[in-house]
């Protein structure tokens, strides 16, 4: 176990060294001058040359990179003020330090990827292994039959349409806004509802789908047939072995969609004016912001690296006969 993840873990170093290397690069691909965003409206070229000072901007793309990781680590102080490490410089829109924007923003981004991952998660195996459970009945052809015509839906357009439908027209559930946990847990619980069920639905789609086929795959496998002709209970089989083994490619596909579930959190984010990570990240394109854009994604990449390594370290603990070397 320790040598796999010690191996996963240098794996991820390198995943995520190329993926900041490769948004860096592709940021100074772009004909503009991120200088002309801090400079003003009266900019004159002594001011832009030093500005382009001040930023790095000066120095080879190369040595601006070099110059932007080793900060990361050891911390800067640039001429607007001391950046402590992990240092993700200043904002070139706002002139603000990325880390701390980052931190501000992160409660939103995880509220609402983690609540989102919940719902689907619960309905979403509750009514796959319930239609693999009543195979062939007008139950399993009821939930089979929603899971596709949900998952052909799309945020930008599920997002608008309930807004419409729940908030504006009807007032049946509140207008989404984050609100600390800390500062009122059902505030928080009502703001977040919405853009937690819009989230969720193509996953829940996805998910029953799945449930559906990995458990009737399990009902077929030897040792479950051995069980059932032991004389256990149906219940008692379809749960301490089908519904364990069923859970393997279920989490294998968990590790995998979180970079999905993060993407849709981008667009959530964007349909319901949740100030977090991923309308951070788009506001930063849009203002070809690089440390705040390299921050964001930095930042999200490592999560997801880490997420998948915990997912790949829990089959052991999920199936037995699962052993990592």
């Amino acid at each position: 176990m320790l040598r796999f993840l010690v191996r996963r873990t240098l794996g991820a170093v390198v995943i995520l060294l190329f993926i900041s290397a490769f948004t860096f690069f592709l940021f100074f691909a772009i004909p503009h001058d991120p200088a002309l965003l801090s400079c003003g409206k009266n900019c004159t070229p002594d001011n832009l040359k030093i500005i382009h000072h001040n930023l790095g901007l000066d120095h080879p793309v190369p040595v601006q990179y070099y110059n932007f990781m080793v900060r990361i680590f050891t911390g800067y102080h640039y001429s607007a003020g001391n950046c402590p490490a992990p240092c993700f410089g200043y904002s070139f829109a706002n002139s603000e330090l990325v880390w701390p924007t980052l931190m501000d923003r992160l409660p939103t981004t995880l509220s609402l990827a983690a609540g989102g991952m919940a719902v689907f998660l619960l309905i979403g195996l509750a009514t796959g292994m319930i239609a693999a459970w009543k195979r062939g009945t007008m139950v399993d052809k009821v939930f089979s039959s929603a899971s596709l015509v949900l998952s052909s839906m799309q945020i930008y357009f599920i997002g608008p349409l309930a807004l419409a439908l729940l908030v504006y027209n009807n007032q049946i559930l509140d207008q989404p806004k984050y609100v600390p946990i800390t500062d009122n847990p059902v505030a928080w619980f009502n703001g977040l509802l919405l853009p937690w069920c819009v989230l969720s639905i193509i996953f829940t789609a996805n998910y029953t789908r799945m449930a559906r086929s990995t458990m009737i795959e399990q009902l077929q496998e030897e040792h479950v047939r051995t069980a059932v002709a032991k004389g256990m209970s149906g219940r008692y089989v379809f749960f301490r072995y089908a519904w364990r083994g069923s859970l393997i490619p279920i989490v294998t596909i968990l590790g995998i969609d979180l970079g999905s579930l993060l993407g849709g959190a981008m667009i959530t984010e964007w349909t319901f004016q949740l100030a977090g990570l991923g309308r951070l990240a788009l506001d930063s394109v849009l203002h070809a912001d690089l440390p705040m854009l390299m921050g964001v994604m930095l930042f999200s990449a490592t999560m997801i690296v880490l997420f998948n390594i915990i997912v790949d370290a829990a089959y052991a603990f999920i199936d037995p006969r699962v052993r990592l070397s």
